[in-house]
């Protein structure tokens, strides 16, 4: 069983405020199964936007997987243009970012082979 997207987001988040890392909820979306996407700011003027990979998106732990999205990026604002268009395409998606110096606020990235 998959958690919903709104009580995986406000986890995720207290996980991270507990290692020390600040995020917030840019845009919230459906409380249910909303897709989630994770921009990570970097602190260096670079900022990665992770979200659910091609296929499966949980592997076999359970544990959910992302895939980066877009390539690195040098500001925050240049990744508005992009949530913007997911928006549209899917208005029950919901985006959190986090500022974390190692690049991957604990999220496991790519599939697991």
């Amino acid at each position: 069983m998959r958690l919903k997207a709104e009580i995986w987001v406000h986890a995720f988040l207290r996980r991270s405020f507990v290692q020390g890392l600040y995020g917030a909820v840019l845009r919230k979306g459906a409380a249910e199964a909303g897709a989630i996407y994770v921009v990570i700011n970097r602190l260096d003027g670079t900022v990665m936007v992770l979200g659910p990979p091609p296929g499966s998106a949980i592997d076999e732990t359970g544990e959910r997987l992302w895939s980066e999205v877009i390539p690195p990026v040098t500001s925050a604002p240049d990744v508005a243009p992009f949530i913007a268009r997911l928006a549209k395409f899917d208005p029950d998606i919901w985006v959190v970012e986090v500022e974390d110096r190692t690049g991957t606020a604990g999220l496991t990235i790519g599939a697991q082979d």
